[in-house]
Parts: C-alpha cells; structure tokens; sequence
C-alpha cells in the first residue's frame, strides 16, 4: 500500500495531469504578452543606453558601442539637470502637500461624517478627468490673467494686483498646484482603506483609558497606516517620474527649464525636438534617462521598505 501510495505521488493525480494542457493554454497568451511588451522592450532600453543611436526603431546593425557616454552626457546637459530638480521639488514638496492633505481627508471622512460618499466622490472627481483637460481648464480658467481667471478674482477680493501665473517666475509652482490638486483624491481613497480596516477595538479601548482624538491618531491611527503610507508614497514616486502630459500642456511648443520633466525631455531626445537647441534626435540618451528614471523608482521603493517597515505594532 505504501508503495502504491509513493508511485502515485511520483506520476502524479490524474485531475492534475489533465488540468496541464488547460493551464498551459491560458498562461501561453499572457506570458507572450509579457515578453514581447514588457521584457523584451525594457531589455532593448537597458542594451540601447550603452549605444549611439539617433532613431528608436534603427536596425541593431547601425548602432555604435559608446559605453556609458550616454549616461555622462545627459548629466552634463544644463536642461537635463532643470528636469531632475525639477523632479525632485515636485516629488518632495508637491508629496509632502499631497500625503497631509490626503492624510487630513481620510481622518475626517472616516470619523462617522455625514455625507461621507458624496465628499468623497467630490474629492476624487479630479482623478476621472484627463490630464489634458484638466491642464487647460487650469490654464484657461484658474490661471489667467483675464478678469474670468478665479485665483486672480479671489485674489482681488483682498486688494491683490493680477498676478502672472503662467509667467517663468510662478509657473512651475503653478502647474505643481494643479498637479496636486487632481493627485489628492487617489491617494485620500489609499489612506481610506487604510483606516477602515482598523479595529474598532482600539478606538474603544483608547476612550476608555481616556485618550483624546489627537492621542488616538498619533499611537492608533499612524502607526497602523504604515502599509498605507508604504503603498502611497510608491504610487506618488511612479507618478513623479512618469509626469509628462502637464509640461507639454504648460508649454506645448518649446522644453522650458521652469516646466521640464526627466520624461519630457526623454521625448524630445527620441522623437525629434522643437527646439533648435536640440535638433539632432539622440534615442541612446534618451534610453539612458529611461534606465535612470526606472534605476530611481526602484531605489525609492527598496528605502521606503526599508523605513516604513511591517513590523507589529505594539499598541
């Protein structure tokens, strides 16, 4: 019996070996689809970086082995290096705007508000707009100078002269307030979720001892968003790094220190410029900033695991 019993284990149960055709038949498609739209084309990015090529689609043939002269080149470009710190004020301050924001809607829709669907159907409206759209109606209608631009018009209630938003000096701060504005509703909802899958237990236990709404937030409420705190500052930081549609609505016509981003610029390198500066298409540095920019969220994501840890928390 034993021995029936370890000859079956070794062939295998007859459902199981059945089901293998099957499997095999429905995994096939999905794994093609990631070699030939994932895999594939992020391998030929990473070979593509180390090469002189001057268009994306060039045979392999024609490219030129240039080490990692792409790489050093890009870092010695004067608008590459506007469009890193550019990344990195719209990842830090525009993050740090968001999270508080998002943070503050959580708490308050979670704490028994009335209405609570509706505020946040309102809040996260935004994020069902497209960028375009919702770049333009930030442009034309908040933006402007014009008598019907409604910043300016608030702003006059108070005695304030038109301002120029759209001017080199508040531009970046402007396409940054109407970035955020759309990115908090997302990020409230991963906060939200957070939340409501705390115990109420805790809460109860906490007035009991006589702990007030701040004391509750700060060792009940925080502490145990930390796969909330993880998941958002990821999603922020591939966001930041993939921002790309609002510079081309900011300045559609030519790359602008005051609105350049890493991927803007990227697209410009591969597809041909606008700009008479850059006229010459170089796609081996614009796979180089492809590599960086992947190199970037990759870090951002092993630190954030590294600091916000899932260890248990003692209550």
């Amino acid at each position: 019996c034993a021995m029936a019993k370890q000859k079956e284990k070794k062939s295998g149960s007859p459902l199981r070996n059945r089901n293998k055709p099957m499997l095999v038949m429905f995994l096939t498609p999905a794994v093609l689809l990631y070699l030939i739209v994932f895999l594939y084309p992020s391998i030929r990015t990473i070979v593509m970086s180390f090469f002189k090529v001057e268009g994306v689609t060039d045979p392999v043939s024609t490219w030129s082995f240039n080490g990692v002269t792409n790489y050093i080149d890009s870092f010695n470009d004067t608008l590459f290096k506007s469009a890193m710190l550019n990344l990195g004020k719209l990842w830090l301050i525009g993050g740090v705007a968001v999270m508080l924001l998002a943070l503050v809607y959580a708490v308050v829709l979670t704490s028994g508000l009335r209405g609570k669907s509706f505020f946040r159907s309102v809040i996260y409206l935004p994020n069902l707009v497209s960028a375009v759209a919702m770049g333009t109606m930030w442009l034309y209608y908040a933006l402007s100078k014009e008598d019907y631009g409604l910043l300016n018009t608030i702003l006059g209630w108070f005695g304030v002269d038109n301002v120029l938003w759209t001017d080199p000096t508040h531009k970046f701060w402007s396409m940054l307030l109407a970035y955020c504005f759309g990115m908090v509703g997302y990020h409230m909802l991963i906060f939200m979720s957070g939340i409501e899958r705390i115990g109420n237990d805790y809460y109860e236990a906490a007035t009991i001892e006589g702990a007030n709404v701040f004391q509750k937030f700060r060792f009940i409420t925080l502490p145990l968003l930390r796969g909330a705190i993880r998941t958002n500052l990821v999603m922020w930081t591939v966001s930041s790094v993939g921002f790309f549609i609002w510079g081309q609505v900011f300045d559609p016509v030519n790359l602008s220190t005051q609105t350049v981003m890493p991927l803007n610029y990227m697209y410009e390198l591969v597809f041909g410029s606008s700009n008479a500066s850059q006229a010459v298409r170089n796609s081996g540095i614009g796979a180089a900033i492809g590599v960086m920019m992947a190199i970037v969220v990759v870090l951002v994501f092993a630190l954030t695991n590294f600091i916000v840890k899932n260890d248990d928390v003692e209550l």
